[in-house]
């Protein structure tokens, strides 16, 4: 039915590198979904529909990996580190840890500000702009990575872990600042 042994870039027939082709990408995770789904082995055996489920959720899995810049990122190193991506470890760049706190210490004072959407949306942009740079640095180190080009790429990694949570704190803020409004 589905080999879970291979690795999701070979599971969607792309190339292990980490620029995608987003819509190659989804074309290739529907067909999947359209031969594994669960609703089409609705009147199989037990068996089959389990592993029908087993392989529809790894393929889910496998998909929401490879669409997201982070994620994607941190599989990829981790492929080729044999599985130690090393996400725990923090940064050790003190400008970009500093432009963090000043990004947080700017949400944390948005709700006093004259416009608070306009406060948010300033940081989201700040915030986008660091992703962007980040997510091409990543496009840059991984296509055919050298050893010092993963070192590299896992600090990337380490700093678009922190943009991401920074953005999503954000959002959330932006979120609540709605309901108030």
């Amino acid at each position: 039915m589905l080999d879970f042994s291979q690795n999701y870039f070979a599971l969607f027939g792309l190339p292990m590198r980490y620029r995608v082709n987003g819509s190659l990408l989804a074309d290739r995770y529907r067909a999947l979904q359209g031969t594994l789904h669960p609703d089409r082995f609705a009147a199989a055996g037990d068996r089959e529909k389990r592993l029908s489920l087993q392989a529809s959720a790894h393929v889910n899995h496998a998909y929401q990996t490879l669409r997201d810049p982070l994620e994607r990122a941190l599989y990829l190193v981790s492929l080729h580190l044999d599985g130690s991506a090393d996400e725990k470890q923090a940064t050790r760049d003190m400008g970009f840890l500093m432009e963090q706190m000043e990004l947080r210490e700017a949400l944390s004072g948005v709700k006093d500000q004259p416009d608070p959407h306009v406060a948010v949306g300033e940081v989201l942009d700040r915030l986008s702009g660091q992703a962007d740079a980040l997510v091409q640095g990543l496009e840059d180190l991984l296509d055919e990575p050298s050893a010092q080009d993963l070192e590299a790429a896992r600090e990337l990694v380490r700093k678009l872990q922190f943009v991401s949570k920074c953005r999503v704190e954000a959002e959330n803020l932006e979120a609540e600042l709605d309901d108030l409004s």
